[in-house]
């Protein structure tokens, strides 16, 4: 069983920057490919970004794209979620995602263990 704990989110304003950080517990965490999603009140949970085990290779929502970065280091169990010149649009409860599959998966159907969430307050 895979225990996931994201970090703090907390207010930022817009244009600022946030890191998120989810720290990965109970399995072998450079098998799992790992996801990060949001969802904003009233809407449903949408993908953000997603990195493949290795590291090598990730993929994001269009929305982010350009803004959001993520990473992982293998050796410390954790996987990494940088916000850049964020929006009010970005509000949201932002949820690490772990899958005990090969490649990026952009769907949640797909994620095997997922952390509480963390909100991201973006204010104008």
């Amino acid at each position: 069983q895979v225990q996931l704990v994201e970090s703090a989110g907390g207010p930022v304003q817009a244009g600022g920057s946030l890191r998120l950080s989810c720290a990965a517990s109970g399995g072998t965490f450079s098998s799992y490919a790992m996801g990060w999603f949001r969802q904003a009140p009233g809407k449903e949970r949408e993908f953000v970004a997603a990195i493949r085990w290795s590291g090598g290779f990730a993929n994001y929502a269009d929305s982010v794209k350009g803004r959001f970065t993520i990473s992982r280091t293998n050796a410390n169990n954790t996987v990494y979620l940088q916000m850049n010149s964020l929006k009010v649009e970005d509000t949201a409860v932002y949820y690490c995602a772990a899958a005990l599959r090969v490649g990026v998966m952009s769907r949640a159907s797909e994620y095997d263990y997922w952390g509480q969430g963390t909100q991201v307050t973006v204010s104008s």
